[in-house]
């Protein structure tokens, strides 16, 4: 069974935050010791606290004191390389959790955009979508076409597995030879045909001549950005 998660919060309770503390500093010596043994370092734990008159030492004053007599001959450099207070602590997790955060809502974004090229191939009509749905899908729709024509050159360049043609069928090596080859050329077409669908539809959308639209005839017109795969158009908050 799982912990319960503990709010870190001081407890108002003084019994309960006597009693807590008692367990959490035998516990984070515990901690040290297990670290110092099974890492072969030096290490030491100094705990005020404001029920003892002295302070909890681990595992010795004089041990303690030759750790940080060992840390105070290393250069300053040294010796702040790694320190942090609080606030540097913080500020290295709000960014850390700002990174993921980002890194999160592209990925949500990508997935509206692969919904929406589905729903448009299945005939969702664009003349709804904003500009900058276009974009995002306009650089969506490039990156399936980099990687279809990515698949098409690895199957040109890898030899099938799976085709095998019986002597008995073909007569000699030269026939087997010539149905390997036929069947590699199906499988490029059909490759190319996968690529040349999306592309098609995706060029009626976005025509790399013509800047406006239409929706019909007197309809509304909405604004399309230009496509070219070698033009930045989809720079944004999400896509590069």
């Amino acid at each position: 069974m799982a912990r319960k998660k503990v709010k870190l919060a001081l407890i108002a309770n003084e019994s309960a935050r006597r009693t807590t503390f008692k367990k959490r500093k035998n516990g984070l010596m515990k901690k040290v010791s297990e670290l110092s043994t099974l890492c072969g370092v030096s290490a030491c734990a100094i705990i005020y606290s404001p029920y003892d008159k002295q302070p909890d030492v681990w595992p010795s004053a004089s041990d303690a004191q030759r750790v940080l007599a060992r840390f105070k001959n290393l250069p300053e450099m040294e010796q702040s390389k790694k320190k942090m207070n609080q606030e540097v602590f913080l500020r290295q997790r709000i960014s850390k959790l700002k990174e993921q955060l980002k890194r999160q809502e592209k990925d949500n974004r990508k997935h509206e955009m692969t919904i929406l090229m589905y729903q448009t191939l299945a005939g969702k009509s664009l003349n709804d979508v904003l500009i900058g749905d276009l974009n995002d899908l306009a650089w969506l729709v490039d990156e399936k076409l980099k990687e279809i024509q990515e698949r098409i050159e690895q199957l040109r360049r890898t030899p099938p597995r799976f085709i095998a043609v019986e002597e008995s069928r073909c007569g000699d090596d030269t026939d087997v030879q010539e149905n390997n080859k036929t069947a590699l050329e199906f499988m490029a077409m059909d490759a190319l045909q996968a690529q040349t669908l999306p592309s098609c539809w995706f060029m009626e959308v976005m025509n790399p001549h013509e800047h406006i639209m239409g929706s019909g005839s007197g309809g509304d017109s909405i604004g399309v950005v230009p496509y070219d795969s070698d033009a930045t158009y989809w720079s944004n908050a999400f896509f590069p």
